[in-house]
């Protein structure tokens, strides 16, 4: 790779750093603002909300300074995927609540379960995160000892949670929709550590992806 190209890689990164920490910053402080006005809302509302603005930090915090990467996968498509996955399903949220206690009771589970899984699985992924699929190592400790892709589970029960708060078929097709583009990040990213992490192979020969004994 040319030095021109170094360059612009790097200036693409470090922008991509700056905007990505800067989008889930803006997010934590609009979530912290909410409970702040909502103090008389339900507690599991209320701890839902906590969870996730620390999440937010976190991620902030990540992207702002995860270190350089081995390899970056090439194309349009895979950025696509990972901006696409990243940011679209919390658009759900915007489409109102529904007023049911069931509906809004296993929402609240299931985004807290979702953020928890994401907290411990980011802690032991540490400054390995990152959006678009990049080489950096392989993480084996935590969840991943059983399967290689425990943050894109985390992401989808809290989805899963978020649209259960707004079940209408427009929700549900999006989140069908998502699961769709997670997919196609999990394949870019074994691509790309299958081809620039040696240890990977026998890592990947003796795990699950997602879910044991499905997939």
């Amino acid at each position: 790779m040319s030095t021109i190209a170094l360059s612009k890689t790097s200036s693409y990164d470090r922008t991509m750093q700056l905007f990505g920490g800067m989008w889930f910053m803006l997010l934590a402080l609009g979530v912290a603002i909410k409970i702040g006005s909502s103090a008389h809302d339900p507690w599991p509302s209320l701890l839902s909300s906590v969870c996730l603005a620390v999440f937010y930090v976190l991620l902030a915090l990540l992207i702002i300074t995860r270190p350089p990467a081995k390899a970056q996968a090439n194309g349009r498509l895979p950025r696509i995927a990972a901006f696409v996955g990243t940011y679209m399903p919390w658009t759900i949220a915007f489409f109102g609540e529904t007023d049911k206690a069931l509906p809004n009771l296993a929402s609240t589970a299931c985004v807290l379960i979702g953020m928890i899984m994401m907290l411990v699985t980011i802690r032991h992924l540490g400054r390995s995160f990152s959006l678009v699929p990049q080489a950096r190592n392989v993480v084996q400790t935590g969840p991943y000892r059983w399967i290689k892709h425990p943050l894109y589970l985390a992401e989808e029960i809290a989805v899963l949670g978020v649209v259960l708060r707004s079940p209408t078929p427009l929700t549900a097709a999006l989140l069908v929709l998502h699961i769709g583009v997670q997919v196609c990040r999990i394949y870019y990213e074994e691509d790309l550590l299958r081809r620039n992490c040696p240890e990977y192979s026998g890592y990947e020969a003796s795990r699950w992806r997602v879910v044991p004994y499905v997939w």
